[in-house]
């Protein structure tokens, strides 16, 4: 690996100029023109539908497709690395009225497709040339079936981005809006931003931690009536267009965003239920090393001992490379690619936006990954996860856009996995008890993280559409709902709660993605039961691995898993299984740490 690597990303091969520029500016230009005229084919069409105009609509559509998800990825990265870039933030609005215009053209896309009678169907899904995108068309037709006339799907898609969807902008307003206090060392008061202050949150020294989580519930709570308006408003639209459409469940949307059965999501929560007093005990232990008598929030995710080490960034690169290297040379060259191009951005600078992300350019066959690295170990586990994301798409960056649309669920499966060999690799080469307990520690953390942490917001998310069906919810009663599920979530093991959690989190407030939780437990679980196969059968699993990947936007979680894996979803079978590997280092650490 090389040294001194940049630490900011490079975007000005992808559009030069950033929010000023004109390329980008061209770009979207064509995009409009390509909407317009797929529309007036699809109206002019109407009642004529044939095999060969639904081929030219489909290359047409997904044209517009892989430059619309260029174009919302370079918005995101420019809003990200400054909350408070004007244009960017003007250019972000355009792209989501492009979008609008496009799900309007879609819907009249999708009724055509639902318009050809079924044998005619059957006739050109058995045609070469549909092939490819069989799975993805199939998938829409059938979804197209359950909506709204397409009239009235597009009006609803064009009132939602000065409504729903800017009710999700407001996050970024507030995020960028936020600022935190705290003294240096030296008796200075600086100012924080969101992303600088998250880091301090899970600092080795307790008495910083407690601070910055008292600040950091200070200032959510003086954001509260905003966060509960925005939060509110997204609910209220998503439970009234379910309404309209016959929808019983505000579950069914996600769940068929992420291709997968209600019988899974049940029968994973419940494998995860049973699996959490192993949990419960390591929380007790871990509150026992800190001399405390329960885990606070802000003592979850705090490291021990050798753990609170930093580490640059150039050695986290190289440590991260040369283990992917030992399990998967594909994945190592693609990851050094990475840092050497500048497709990371990892400053630790004011200005970002809190949290991290990988997110794709698929016209260029590139990606990007957002975060800020302070040299943690969680750094560097989120520094795996996201290259993880990003070799996920290299993998399909030659199929067709419709099969590169893979849902979050088996996305979180690549970049959890990555996470793995880092973690695993890690802890093998440890010769310091200390240094092995900590990251045992860590490691242990995510299940701690994917099977509490996240089970929360899952349980959160579902008692406050409940809710709001009556009615708006006050930041109050949207806390007691917070706490109300942290304490079921884990199990009780926890004393003070995070009650502002809901108003600090983008997660909530991502209208295009909703309940963006269970997927982060899927991918986990599905990513061990992956782990384990490689483990098992060595490097004759790679080319296993990357098929399975590839095959991540062309079927249902069920399909994909029983054709690669052998194994049926919809028990929990393999969901006992997974979380037993999970929490079987818990026995270890508990060993370990016996007196």
């Amino acid at each position: 690996m090389e040294k001194n690597l940049r630490v900011s990303w490079e975007l000005d091969v992808l559009y030069k100029g950033g929010s000023e520029s004109q390329d980008f500016a061209a770009e979207l230009n064509g995009i409009e023109q390509d909407i317009a005229q797929l529309g007036e084919s699809l109206s002019s069409a109407a009642g004529k539908e044939d095999g060969t105009l639904l081929l030219s609509w489909t290359e047409q559509m997904q044209s517009i497709l892989l430059r619309l998800r260029q174009s919302e990825s370079f918005v995101s990265c420019l809003l990200a690395q400054n909350v408070k870039d004007s244009k960017a933030v003007v250019l972000g609005d355009r792209v989501k009225s492009i979008s609008a215009r496009f799900l309007g053209v879609l819907t009249r896309f999708d009724e055509a497709l639902r318009a050809i009678d079924d044998p005619a169907w059957s006739d050109w899904m058995a045609k070469p040339e549909a092939e490819a995108v069989a799975f993805n068309l199939n998938e829409r037709r059938e979804i197209a079936k359950e909506k709204l006339p397409p009239e009235q799907e597009a009006l609803a898609g064009d009132l939602a981005v000065d409504g729903y969807h800017a009710w999700g902008d407001l996050y970024n307003t507030i995020v960028s809006r936020a600022r935190f206090r705290v003294v240096t060392k030296s008796g200075e008061e600086k100012l924080l931003s969101a992303g600088q202050m998250q880091n301090r949150l899970s600092d080795g020294n307790r008495e910083v931690r407690s601070t910055a989580f008292d600040e950091w519930e200070r200032e959510w709570s003086e954001q509260a009536d905003l966060c509960a308006d925005a939060l509110n408003r997204i609910a209220g639209f998503r439970l009234k267009l379910y309404e309209r459409r016959g929808w019983d469940t505000v579950i069914k949307e996600p769940l068929q965003i992420n291709r997968m059965s209600e019988a899974t999501i049940h029968a994973m929560w419940s494998a995860v239920d049973a699996g959490k007093p192993v949990l419960v005990a390591f929380l007790e232990r871990k509150a026992k090393l800190l001399g405390l008598p329960r885990l606070d929030w802000h003592d979850v995710e705090a490291p021990i001992g050798t753990a609170a080490k930093t580490v640059s960034f150039d050695d986290a690169a190289a440590f991260i490379v040369e283990r992917f290297r030992a399990f998967n040379p594909d994945l190592a060259d693609f990851s050094e690619k990475a840092f050497r191009e500048g497709w990371i951005e990892a400053e630790d600078r004011p200005g970002k936006r809190p949290g991290g992300f990988c997110t794709a350019f698929p016209k260029s066959r590139q990606t990007r990954i957002f975060m800020t690295y302070s040299g943690t170990a969680d750094n560097i586990a989120t520094l795996a996860h996201e290259l993880g994301h990003a070799y996920h798409q290299h993998l399909m960056d030659d199929l067709p856009p419709l099969a590169q649309e893979y849902a979050m669920n088996v996305a979180e499966t690549a970049s959890t996995f990555a996470e793995m060999i880092v973690a695993d690799s890690a802890l093998q080469l440890s010769r310091d008890p200390q240094e092995k307990l900590a990251l045992l520690e860590d490691k242990i953390g995510r299940s701690v993280a994917f099977f509490m942490n996240i089970h929360a917001r899952y349980k959160f998310e579902t008692a406050f559409y409940e809710r709001r069906r009556s009615g708006m919810l006050s930041p109050e009663e949207i806390s007691a709902l917070m706490e109300q599920a942290q304490e079921e979530a884990f199990s009780g093991a926890i004393g003070r709660k995070h009650p502002h959690f809901w108003a600090s989190k983008l997660h909530f407030y991502l209208t295009d993605v909703p309940f963006y939780n269970f997927p982060y437990t899927f991918g986990y679980l599905f990513s061990s039961g992956i782990y384990a196969r490689a483990l098992a059968e060595g490097p004759s699993f790679t080319e296993k691995y990357a098929a399975l990947l590839r095959d991540t936007g062309r079927m249902t979680v069920e399909e994909l898993a029983y054709k690669h894996l052998g194994v049926r979803l919809e028990e929990e079978s393999f969901w006992k299984d997974a979380v037993e590997r999970a929490t079987a280092d818990v026995r270890t650490f508990l060993e370990l740490t016996a007196e």
